[in-house]
């Protein structure tokens, strides 16, 4: 089973979707941990702490006692009780803080226990001092207390020493368990950015992996397609190309061969029809021209029959009127059998010197004495068809001097401009001129300006000269002004359009 060009477009979006999803699920499992551990290096150091916070207070309630039995005074028992309040709720605190762990959790109870018994020590020696001083404020230090012998034994300084034992090895815990959270944090940290960057590069891998053959396989398929599409264009209408993925570009290819297959037959068809076109241009010109130069003769018959003594002067003019239509009529076949035959010979290209065609042309109308035919400096040598060249300059010379009132004293110049891929052409006269309403219709056939009967004229030459020159990829049109002459112009190439298509198409692939 093929796999459809938009399921592998939709796996691949898929395939992305999927990676990006998987690498924020491993970012977040990753940022939890790191989160997780800092906040446990936190908790740690908030311990620390508190801890310290205890300490502190039981050395200001040690300063304190110390204070108040040297002097008496009941002010130096200030941060005594204030200490003595706060302690209660910071081994509280602090205990919740550790009830994680047993071992710090022992060392606080063993604290909180020398604290209570250095407590219940220290209220009894103030209540003795408070008493004895009471009755004799003039007393010194612990002079007359019954317990002084405890005082002067260091017993409170000895609880205070094991208190202080305690909570540094409390400290002295929870600095290693810190120093492993710190680790532990540390190594998240870097697991993560490895995790982040190893998941991040494998997804952009598979991802371009996948860009990459998808790509080249649209990319390979693409070509063949225009390569098809250009040996198409190109005239090779029997081009195939086999295509069995069975996608959506494998219609598009079916459909591109099958319209080869279609202009191919059209063409085939185009051409038999076109066979048969030029046997019955050419029948029907035989059979219509034939029963023309049987009236010519019967008229030359009947001239010769009664002789030219016999014969009426309007039975003579009828006679020669009948002929000339007749010739009219027989050039009009000509001129429709040479339309229809335009660009459907074979065009043999050679290469023509203007110059020397323009004279043979010259030569061969046999221009009227007097009348004044001007080239210019400069003519070009093209790689043309001469037949078509040479047949748009003989018509349009021949209807200059054709129309020309005076043909013995006209004049005829011949121009060549350059116009980048194509010299423009024209051919000036000084005759009658063209009003503007006809400069469209005189390349219309069948089209002319003066009486058949006054001028002998088909119609048909100005509509070849167009459709040739238009076939070459020219143009062609006129300026006039009534009795100021007329200039056709027209375009010619200046390589023939096969060569012109190749240069385009190197061009178009250069670029």
């Amino acid at each position: 089973m093929k796999i459809k060009l938009s399921t592998k477009l939709f796996a691949g979006i898929l395939l992305l979707l999927g990676l990006f999803a998987a690498v924020l699920f491993v970012n977040y499992r990753l940022a939890v941990q790191v989160v997780s551990n800092a906040r446990a290096v936190a908790a740690s150091q908030q311990v620390t702490e508190e801890a310290n916070g205890l300490l502190r207070n039981i050395v200001d309630m040690e300063t304190g006692f110390r204070g108040y039995l040297l002097s008496g005074d009941e002010h130096s028992l200030e941060p005594y009780y204030g200490g003595e309040r706060r302690l209660v709720g910071l081994f509280s605190d602090l205990r919740t803080l550790v009830a994680h762990n047993p071992t710090q959790v022992d060392h606080l109870n063993r604290s909180q226990r020398l604290f209570q018994q250095w407590s219940a020590y220290t209220h009894l020696i103030i209540a003795e001092k408070r008493r004895l001083h009471a009755t004799n404020p003039s007393m010194e230090a612990l002079e007359g207390m019954p317990h002084r012998r405890l005082v002067e034994g260091l017993t409170g300084k000895q609880i205070m020493d094991n208190v202080r034992f305690h909570l540094g090895q409390f400290d002295v815990v929870e600095n290693a368990t810190r120093k492993r959270l710190d680790a532990r944090r540390d190594a998240s940290i870097g697991r993560a950015q490895w995790i982040s960057v190893s998941a991040a590069v494998a997804a952009l891998v598979l991802g371009l992996a996948w860009a990459v053959y998808l790509v080249r396989a649209l990319a390979r398929r693409l070509t063949e397609l225009v390569g098809l599409a250009r040996r198409l264009a190109a005239g090779d209408y029997n081009a195939q190309l086999v295509d069995d993925n069975q996608d959506e570009l494998s219609v598009l290819t079916g459909a591109l061969n099958g319209l080869g297959r279609t202009i191919s037959t059209n063409i085939g068809q185009l051409e038999t029809r076109n066979r048969e076109l030029d046997q019955f241009a050419y029948v029907v010109s035989h059979d219509l021209k034939a029963p023309l130069r049987g009236i010519e003769s019967a008229s030359r018959w009947i001239e010769e029959d009664m002789g030219p003594d016999q014969l009426p002067a309007h039975i003579r003019e009828f006679l020669g009127l009948m002929r000339q239509r007749v010739h009219r009529m027989e050039n009009l076949i000509t001129g429709i059998l040479d339309l229809a035959r335009v660009g459907r010979a074979a065009e043999v290209h050679e290469t023509v010197f203007v110059r020397q065609l323009l004279r043979e042309i010259a030569g061969n109308l046999n221009l009227p004495e007097g009348l004044h035919f001007e080239l210019p400096f400069f003519l070009p040598t093209l790689v043309t068809t001469r037949v078509q060249l040479e047949q748009v300059f003989t018509n349009l010379i021949s209807n200059a001097v054709k129309y020309h009132e005076h043909p013995e004293r006209a004049n005829i110049t011949i121009g060549c401009d350059d116009a980048g891929d194509y010299y423009r052409f024209s051919v000036t006269d000084d005759g009658p001129g063209i009003a503007a309403e006809y400069h469209e219709r005189i390349f219309v056939i069948f089209q002319t300006l003066v009486e058949r009967d006054t001028l002998e004229s088909t119609g048909v030459g100005l509509a070849i000269v167009k459709k040739i020159v238009e076939r070459q990829g020219g143009t062609i049109g006129v300026e006039s002004v009534p009795g100021q002459g007329a200039t056709f112009t027209f375009t010619w190439p200046k390589q023939p359009p096969g060569a012109q298509a190749k240069a385009a198409k190197a061009a178009a692939l250069a670029a």
